[in-house]
């Protein structure tokens, strides 16, 4: 839905009082820079299920939402200035698909009292909501991850991991250095050897790296990426004829911008996700319906049904539920942003409720509540068929170890809490 305030946001001239919109949720896109192909199907995903809304539904509970986007080139000050021009617009909620640019607005959406909605990103800690008031990153975050790829490789050892090699290699970033402490927590508890490789944005040179991983062995690697480093990594995988079925990426590690520029080299490359794959939902013949065959889809719904697209939808089905029940709690359609935070903090969704919104076992069940803002933190594993190109789900939604992640949470958050004079709020 074109808007005068969205065509401000886009030109980066918000107005000093634009007209208020009934619902707002900024979309922090990036359609530019080193990420813009990963951004791109992303944010329009992330569009397109509140077009859907609007469309179909004629918006939620009566209200129609808009989407004003504004782009970061996923650069972290171009992030906080979209953020401020928008934030007195009425919006609700954030979604910036960026860490960086997470660990910028946590301070300050606690400070302006918007919410900040970061799934599989940002600060893991982040779940602990008696610190992070504002901040919800469900239904699972970068240890949960972690922690369910070494299940994993668990269960396809007969649960004995010890004296097995594990490779990290990971985004030389904020991002890339979030599932150290948890793998080191794991290789102690389970007895493998972990190694640490980081690559260095954009990451497309990385012959040094995988020569050492060719001298060293590794049985398993584990990559944390994002953009060009990993399609990089996969290829420099298979020069080293290294296995692709024992080489697992973190769910931004998994699109098919990752594996089809190597081609059938690429096959048996696996992932984590906690979103569903491909297009056998029925949501998608909606999406068609209403947007594609009617011109409303965003760049003509060139990308609907890849993974980023549905991650991109699937952030915004998560909202629009939380937006439902803030509606329900405060008992009005046109809620402020602290009637939403109660609306996340209440939200529930269940396998049922997935089905009726045409999404059956997209993803976890996501529970949560006044201290815990992520949720079960459950995913699943895919693989890369390349001569069908395409991902097909190999297990079903795992729980990662509490108890290597639980006592991290707590440690984390409250150094967080000390360093920034919190005080935890009593759940």
């Amino acid at each position: 839905m074109k808007t005068k305030l969205t065509a401000l946001v886009a030109a980066g001239m918000m107005a000093a009082a634009p007209a208020m919109a009934d619902l707002v949720v900024p979309n922090l896109s990036y359609r530019t820079g080193p990420y813009g192909a990963n951004g791109t199907q992303y944010a329009d995903g992330f569009n397109d299920y509140f077009a859907l809304l609007n469309e179909r539904d004629g918006g939620i509970g009566g209200e129609m939402i808009q989407v004003p986007e504004c782009e970061t080139a996923y650069n972290t000050e171009k992030g906080v200035e979209c953020y401020e021009s928008t934030k007195d617009s009425g919006a609700l909620v954030y979604n910036p698909l960026s860490t960086g640019i997470t660990y910028q607005l946590i301070p300050k959406v606690s400070v302006d009292k918007k919410v900040l909605y970061t799934p599989g990103y940002g600060r893991t800690s982040a779940k602990n909501g008696k610190v992070f008031e504002w901040v919800f990153n469900a239904p699972a975050n970068y240890w949960d991850g972690a922690s369910v790829a070494i299940k994993y490789l668990l269960d396809e050892n007969g649960g004995d991991l010890s004296g097995k090699k594990v490779a990290l290699v990971f985004h030389n970033s904020a991002y890339g250095k979030e599932p150290i402490r948890t793998l080191e927590g794991l290789a102690e508890k389970h007895g493998f050897e972990l190694s640490q490789i980081p690559v260095d944005a954009p990451g497309q040179e990385q012959k040094s790296q995988w020569l050492q991983i060719r001298r060293d062995k590794p049985d398993y690697v584990i990559m944390y990426g994002w953009g060009v480093m990993n399609q990089a990594a996969i290829q420099e995988a298979a020069n080293i004829r290294f296995p692709m079925e024992n080489f697992i990426g973190i769910w931004w590690s998994g699109s098919e911008v990752d594996v089809l520029p190597v081609g059938e080299k690429a096959n048996g490359y696996k992932a984590l996700t906690f979103n569903g794959v491909g297009m056998d939902y029925p949501v998608y013949d909606d999406i068609k319906t209403h947007l594609i065959e009617t011109g409303k889809a965003s760049q003509g719904g060139e990308h609907v049904g890849s993974v980023l697209y549905s991650r991109g939808m699937y952030a915004a089905v998560v909202i629009s539920e939380a937006i439902r029940k803030a509606q329900e709690v405060a008992g009005t359609s046109a809620i402020s942003p602290e009637q939403l935070r109660e609306g996340f903090e209440q939200l529930e969704i269940t396998p049922e409720r997935l089905a009726e919104i045409g999404l059956p076992d997209f993803g976890p069940e996501i529970k949560m509540s006044c201290d815990n803002h992520g949720g079960s933190g459950m995913a699943r594993l895919q693989q890369w068929d390349a001569s069908a190109k395409q991902w097909n789900l190999i297990t079903e939604f795992t729980e990662p170890d509490q108890e290597i992640i639980a006592p991290l949470i707590q440690q984390d958050s409250e150094a967080y809490a000390a360093e920034s004079g919190i005080t935890p709020r009593d759940c």
